[in-house]
C-alpha cells in the first residue's frame, strides 16, 4: 500500500509540474493534477477489463489455429521448429 500511496503522489506532481511549466500558470497546474490521475485510473480500468477478455479469447485462438495446422501437415503439428528440417521431424 505505501508503495501505491508513493506512486499516486509522484503521479500528481508529475501532472502539476508539466501542467505549470505547459501554461505558467499554478490553477491550471493544480487542477491538471487533480483531473488526469483520476482519468487515467478510470481508463486503466477499462483497459484491464478489455486485456482480460482478450487473454480468455487467446488460448481459443491458438488451439483452433494448431487443429488447423494439424489438418494441413501433421508433421508440423508435432513440431514446427522440426518441421523446418524434414529429417529431424522424420527421426523424431
Amino acid at each position: 500500500m505505501a508503495k501505491t500511496v508513493s506512486f499516486a503522489i509522484v503521479h500528481f506532481c508529475v501532472a502539476f509540474t508539466v501542467g505549470y511549466l505547459m501554461t505558467g500558470d499554478v490553477m491550471i497546474g493544480g487542477a491538471l493534477a487533480m483531473v488526469e490521475p483520476a482519468v487515467n485510473t478510470v481508463a486503466y480500468y477499462f483497459h484491464e477489463k478489455i486485456w482480460n477478455r482478450s487473454e480468455k479469447v487467446r488460448p481459443q485462438r491458438t488451439e483452433a489455429a494448431l487443429n488447423r495446422l494439424k489438418a494441413l501437415n501433421p508433421l508440423k503439428a508435432l513440431n514446427p521448429l522440426k518441421a523446418l528440417n524434414p529429417l529431424k521431424a522424420l527421426n523424431t
